[in-house]
């Protein structure tokens, strides 16, 4: 636990400050409603609470999640709230004594000037009507209706397999933002008036109630006002800052990207290198892509693999989905004009942070080695220009695939990387393995007859292909062992059952002797 605070203080700060914002603002709104005496009448229908009680910026998508589950949480608190309300509204009709409360009720309905108490004008009326001819009940229904749709559809498994479905219902959040912004206009929890407060303070007239009807110039009928629209004061700078990043996002994006290069690896992946203005990158970084000619509003994110080093920048593609299956189609037809790409970025991962460690184990799943590749090539510069400023003195680089054809796009560069790595005298920095999951008799047996070759079979490289996954616990400690002294980042790019492994791996074999090994967990978020 302390070497993950230590590793994220900044994201820790902002997020105590953040829960200390939502905290402050609720218990001051609490106070207003429980302490100030307009809301004493309000406080006789509905009761009073003390009878019953009383997750750095790179982290964006952990804390964007955890906003969702409070905004989920306060919902289900808020809905219970009014259907507590609702019921004690409508037994405030019914019942068989005059009290304070039925009272209360019956103030104004018949009058002009919308001065009642109670939602519920008379017993007849039932909760569903007032829900669905009220501003406040009906833009409280569309909201929670958008609310379950966002939520529902940005579960992993429709975000992974009906992407387009994830994004379109995300974009409800605009339909969402604006029913809040009118949700307080209804004004269905409601105070007493500054005029009626003066002419008829509850501490005064309360216990006379029964007196009301009897024009006492010192305890008139109390009147009410629904309180003012609140919640613009919650989301109005957030949503000034996203319209703002709107703003310069669609600026960035219209800026001309040039595909300089295409090419169509196994296991239908795309790599793209293009150009752009003013573009300038890091290691691990990652840009959003949108294809016009395919949809005009759908911008996925792409790892860079690429190095800070070349003169231009790429993506590889995987077909992953409709859209991305659209892409690799149009960019297979020979006969027609490229496609325009637009591009927005870059922006940063935990994966930058890779050369500040002195041993970085770097892990990835398929596709999820994109990052890698980056670094990788970053290294092989740094190698050739005999960088002295490289802090890292050892990779370990382990690529877990289900097929043979997803090696072959990465092979060239780790073939280039141990041929660097033998002229710099430096064979021992990189230490990669290749874990393959998916194989079958043929393979098994082709690769027996040619254990003793002196490159891998199904590679070309002098490292052997290794079957199934790796023994995590015999890794760690193989590397904890390496270097008793050091500073261990790992960084992941795969699934989270994988991420779950590593980052227990992480805690299990850091010391605690701060001077010792250390192990700290990253992982790429999308």
């Amino acid at each position: 636990m302390g070497n993950w605070v230590v590793n994220h203080w900044l994201a820790v700060l902002f997020l105590v400050a953040w829960l200390g914002l939502n905290v402050f603002l609720f218990v001051h709104i609490f106070l207003k409603y429980e302490k100030d005496d307009k809301y004493y009448y309000t406080r006789e229908i509905l009761g009073f609470c003390s009878r019953t009680l009383r997750k750095t910026l790179d982290h964006n998508l952990t804390f964007h999640k955890l906003v969702a589950y409070m905004i989920c949480i306060f919902t289900a608190i808020h809905i219970i709230a009014h259907l507590f309300n609702f019921e004690r509204y409508s037994r405030s009709h019914h019942v068989t004594t005059i009290t304070l409360a039925s009272v209360l009720s019956s103030l104004h309905h018949d009058k002009e000037g919308g001065f009642w108490l109670n939602p519920i004008q008379s017993p007849d009326m039932t909760v569903l009507y007032v829900t669905f001819t009220t501003i406040a009940g009906l833009s409280g229904v569309i909201i929670t209706i958008a609310l379950i749709l966002m939520v529902t559809s940005s579960m992993e498994f429709i975000r992974r397999h009906y992407f387009e479905l994830f994004w379109y219902t995300h974009h409800l959040f605009i339909i969402y933002i604006i029913c809040l912004w009118i949700h307080g206009m209804g004004g269905i929890v409601r105070g007493q008036t500054e005029k009626s407060m003066n002419e008829s303070h509850p501490h005064k007239c309360a216990q006379s109630f029964e007196k009301w009807d009897d024009h006492d110039p010192d305890c008139k009928e109390p009147q009410f006002e629904g309180h003012p629209p609140e919640s613009w004061k919650w989301t109005l700078a957030p949503v000034v800052l996203y319209i703002f990043e709107r703003f310069l996002r669609f600026y960035r994006s219209q800026q001309k990207v040039v595909i300089t290069k295409v090419v169509m690896h196994p296991s239908k992946v795309l790599e793209l290198q293009m150009k752009k203005r003013g573009f300038s990158m890091e290691v691990g970084q990652y840009v959003f892509v949108n294809c016009p000619s395919i949809s005009f509003l759908e911008w996925h994110p792409f790892t860079l693999t690429s190095a800070p080093e070349e003169d231009f920048f790429s993506i590889h593609i995987r077909a992953a989905g409709d859209w991305t299956e659209n892409l690799i189609r149009a960019f297979e037809q020979q006969n027609s004009l490229i496609p325009r790409i637009e591009v927005d970025g870059p922006f940063g991962t935990a994966s930058e942070d890779v050369f500040q460690y002195e041993v970085a184990v770097l892990v990835g799943a398929g596709i999820g080695v994109t990052p890698f590749a980056s670094i990788l090539k970053s290294i092989w510069f740094k190698l050739q220009h005999s960088d002295h400023k490289l802090k890292t003195q050892k990779i370990y680089f382990y690529w877990i695939c289900r097929e043979t054809g997803a090696f072959a796009w990465f092979k060239d560069l780790l073939t280039s990387l141990e041929q660097e790595m033998e002229e710099s005298g430096k064979v021992g920095f990189l230490n990669y393995r290749l874990f393959l999951t998916g194989w079958n008799s043929n393979i098994a047996g082709h690769v027996a007859l040619n254990f003793d070759k002196a490159t891998d079979i199904l590679t070309g490289l002098k490292q052997k292909t290794f079957f199934g996954r790796p023994m995590w616990g015999n890794e760690f400690s193989t590397i904890a062992t390496t270097h008793p002294k050091s500073v261990v980042g790992v960084f992941l790019c795969g699934p989270l059952t994988l991420a779950k492994s590593l980052r227990k791996c992480c805690h299990q074999y850091s010391s605690l002797d701060p001077r010792k090994v250390q192990f700290y967990f990253n992982q790429e978020n999308f």
